[in-house]
């Protein structure tokens, strides 16, 4: 499957259960061969602050499901490109040294620079 187009992702939505919902189509795709990149857009870059966390990883551990932070490790051990806006960061107040591992600074300009004209785009 290497000629499969690559997915890109934009979380666009500093919302928990939408990054859930990235990532894990992000990794589905994975699983299928494909090239995976997920960038966190604005107020969504705080999702990849260390430790990553969400308030909603209490009720999925309870239900027996992976928590945030375990969806990123995995993601991310799977080949899924973790990207978080620069703008987002400085509009968070973020730094690059509470980036959560796998996780690598850029620009939205060069997100999208990088999608080939076959790549497939989603924004959460």
């Amino acid at each position: 499957m290497p000629d499969m187009p690559a997915l890109n992702i934009i979380v666009a939505d500093a919302e928990g259960r939408r990054f859930y919902a990235a990532l894990e189509a992000g990794m589905a795709a994975a699983a299928l061969g494909r090239r995976v990149r997920i960038f966190l857009q604005g107020e969504a870059a705080a999702l990849l602050r260390a430790p990553i966390s969400f308030a909603g990883d209490a009720d999925r551990r309870a239900a027996g499901l992976p928590d945030l932070a375990w969806l990123v490790d995995e993601a991310a051990a799977m080949g899924v490109a973790l990207f978080v806006c620069q703008s987002g960061m400085a509009l968070t107040g973020m730094t690059a040294t509470e980036l959560a591992q796998h996780v690598r600074a850029a620009g939205l300009v060069s997100f999208i620079a990088d999608i080939g004209a076959d790549d497939r785009l989603i924004v959460y």
